[in-house]
């Protein structure tokens, strides 16, 4: 009798702690020259009809990473990505019903390599500009803001744009990139001497195609030096 009180008493004390813990993914993507998050509509719940970022209850017999890629998939059609673990956001009246716990996960995608499909309990999907982000459920504007710094503390110590960039890519476009993430203006011969100081683009002997203004040089990154300075970082001032 004993035993089954005991057991009893465990099992609830898992289920009460899964339902405290959920997961949030920020996922980055550029297009056109801005920098841009995918959100969801909810369909559902106390949050029916706002926007947030992907994310809900983990399974009780899953990893949260694990929960993450589930949830994307299920809220947005994303697979395959890789998700980046940023840390767990606690504050006691995150979330209006109980106490929450919620871990925040990141991405950076290229855009034009996924179909984003609203499903699950979200109701619409789709990419906002950062600087036209709008008022989001509970505290996922301060999980946004955070990922956004995160990112500007990155791009200063590893490179960036590989998973944000097409696979050729002119200067200007990856000036355009890190201008984006930092949110300042940048001298264009500064940058260039800069980047092509690095050793971390290959120049290709090839031309934007179908422009109205001069065409210019395209580049790629150059894997290995990549992988070389993302392992090492750097210290990168713009």
């Amino acid at each position: 009798m004993v035993k089954n009180v005991e057991d009893n008493s465990v099992l609830k004390n898992e289920q009460t702690a899964m339902n405290a813990i959920t997961i949030d993914c920020v996922i980055f993507g550029f297009d056109k020259g801005s920098l841009e998050v995918l959100l969801v509509q909810h369909g559902e719940g106390i949050s029916k009809g706002k926007w947030g970022l992907p994310g809900g209850w983990i399974y009780k017999k899953e990893s949260t990473d694990n929960a993450a890629h589930r949830l994307l998939n299920e809220l947005t059609g994303l697979d395959n990505i890789y998700l980046e673990q940023l840390k767990a956001f606690g504050d006691p009246d995150r979330f209006p019903l109980r106490r929450v716990i919620t871990i925040g996960y990141y991405a950076l995608v290229k855009r034009e390599d996924y179909n984003i499909k609203a499903g699950f309990t979200a109701s619409d999907a789709k990419w906002y500009k950062i600087n036209n982000i709008p008022d989001l459920i509970y505290d996922h504007n301060e999980i946004l803001s955070y990922s956004l710094k995160h990112l500007q503390n990155r791009v200063r110590q590893a490179p960036l744009g590989f998973n944000l960039l097409p696979e050729k890519f002119t200067l200007l476009q990856l000036m355009h990139l890190y201008e984006e993430i930092l949110g300042i203006e940048m001298d264009k011969s500064n940058f260039r001497r800069k980047i092509l100081h690095m050793k971390l683009l290959v120049a290709l002997d090839e031309k934007q195609q179908d422009v109205s203004h001069r065409a210019a040089k395209l580049y790629k990154f150059d894997p290995d030096i990549y992988k070389k300075l993302t392992e090492k970082g750097f210290n990168f001032e713009f």
